[in-house]
């Protein structure tokens, strides 16, 4: 059987949602992160070399990256899934730019800005202005489709929603200024899926969709 590991608190609860959204069988091991240096546990060394969430096993292989597993998951249990547009399909460009953009691009920007803040220092403005160009980016995409890949719910919208949510809960950010996005967090909390995966990796912490 496919298991997932999850650190709480993480990106990992995009592959948990991923599972909850193919209707895949899955064990899913959840990690609480050290209450003092806010680091996933110990027990994760001896999953992976990086001690860090995702990772999934499945028979021998054991895999990383939250990109990689997603990409893999969908290739191996559900190679006909509408959750990723084919080639030939009108939605298949945005669909690959907002599935890359949500670690290369998105992530990243919202790593330098956890890492500058963390040592009291303020973000330089050319990394801030990225950073708000990336949410004026978010905004007007969500004013041109209902989902981020386009028409329909896509993985692109599975790697983009934790920094959204999750991770948008722990840094006091609004986003009162920006009613596309809302609105879509909106149709997200609607999905059972969605609703089924946080209640699984995330008990006693209710999604954050406003």
């Amino acid at each position: 059987m496919l298991t997932v590991h999850h650190l709480r608190i993480s990106q990992s609860e995009r592959i948990v949602w991923l599972c909850e959204e193919l209707g895949l069988d899955y064990e899913l091991k959840l990690y609480n992160r050290d209450p003092e240096t806010r680091l996933a546990p110990p027990e994760l060394k001896t999953i992976h070399p990086m001690e860090i969430a995702p990772v999934i096993e499945d028979g021998d292989l054991k895999l990383g990256e939250s990109g990689a597993i997603v990409e893999y998951i969908v290739g191996k249990y559900a190679p006909d899934t509408d959750l990723v547009p084919g080639p030939d399909h009108t939605d298949f460009a945005d669909h690959l730019y907002w599935f890359h953009f949500a670690n290369a691009t998105f992530m990243t920007n919202g790593m330098m800005q956890i890492a500058v803040g963390a040592v009291g220092a303020e973000m330089p403005p050319p990394l801030a202005k990225r950073i708000t160009n990336a949410w004026s980016q978010i905004e007007r995409r969500l004013g041109e489709a209902n989902y981020f890949g386009g028409s329909q719910l896509t993985t692109a919208d599975i790697m983009m929603v934790f920094q959204l949510t999750t991770s948008r809960a722990f840094n006091g950010m609004t986003i009162d200024h920006l009613p596309n996005l809302k609105a879509y967090l909106q149709r997200i909390g609607t999905r059972e899926a969605y609703q089924r995966a946080m209640e699984k990796c995330e008990p006693g912490f209710p999604p954050k969709l406003d």
